[in-house]
């Protein structure tokens, strides 16, 4: 991450070396996070120890994702499945949400895990609902849509999870629960931030409704470990 220059061209570092330290693997080289939550991984620079640490916490047919400025073109021992260009956005001030949603957590795990899967809003592993601050909304006793938070760094915590069960898509349900997911995180004092597949033009305008603006592109690697 030698190239950053605001916490939030690095979020994944800045996220495992902060707030959520406690969910990493890793040492002040290389850092991944607990693969029951997420893929996500970084190093602090891109160097030949750093890449060297990083791959000792990986075990083979392991992926890892980074989320980065400029990511490697290459990492030695992985193989990359995945490039994708995408846009940061963050929401300085968003507005109000009139979405009666509720919070769900452990109890409502396996629900969340079938919605996600069904749905795939991207990664969504075991303990993942445990990063916490996911809404739901139930309809007809099934839950319908959800969203919560993911990454967490000093004065940013990430809106991610959203996803709308195809039967009830096409209601506003996703956009209302990301104002209350924003809407929460801007209470507790933080900016709240996003991110989208750069071509995702519906999802993008979707967002600038919701009071975000883009900050900065950044790119999304999937590597897997040999």
């Amino acid at each position: 991450m030698s190239e950053a220059t605001h916490p939030l061209d690095a979020p994944v570092w800045q996220a495992l070396t902060t707030r959520q330290a406690a969910l990493a693997r890793g040492d002040r080289s290389a850092r991944r996070i607990d693969p029951d939550y997420g893929l996500f991984a970084a190093v602090a620079t891109h160097d030949p120890d750093s890449h060297a640490a990083l791959a000792g916490l990986v075990a083979p047919g392991e992926t890892i994702g980074l989320f980065e400025l400029a990511p490697p073109a290459a990492l030695p021992g992985f193989r990359r499945t995945l490039t994708a260009c995408c846009v940061q956005m963050v929401a300085a001030d968003p507005p109000p949400s009139a979405t009666d949603a509720l919070p769900l957590g452990d109890a409502h795990a396996a629900e969340m895990i079938a919605l996600a899967e069904l749905t795939r809003p991207g990664p969504f592993f075991r303990r993942t609902h445990c990063f916490g601050g996911f809404l739901g909304i139930r309809i007809d006793g099934r839950l319908a849509a959800m969203a919560g938070t993911r990454l967490a760094l000093p004065g940013y915590r990430e809106v991610s999870g959203v996803c709308t069960h195809p039967d009830y898509r096409g209601r506003g349900l996703a956009a209302g629960l990301i104002a209350a997911v924003a809407g929460a995180i801007h209470a507790a004092g933080d900016t709240p931030f996003l991110t989208s597949y750069a071509n995702n033009a519906g999802a993008i305008a979707l967002y600038r409704r919701l009071g975000f603006v883009p900050r900065e592109e950044i790119v999304l690697s999937l590597f897997e470990r040999h």
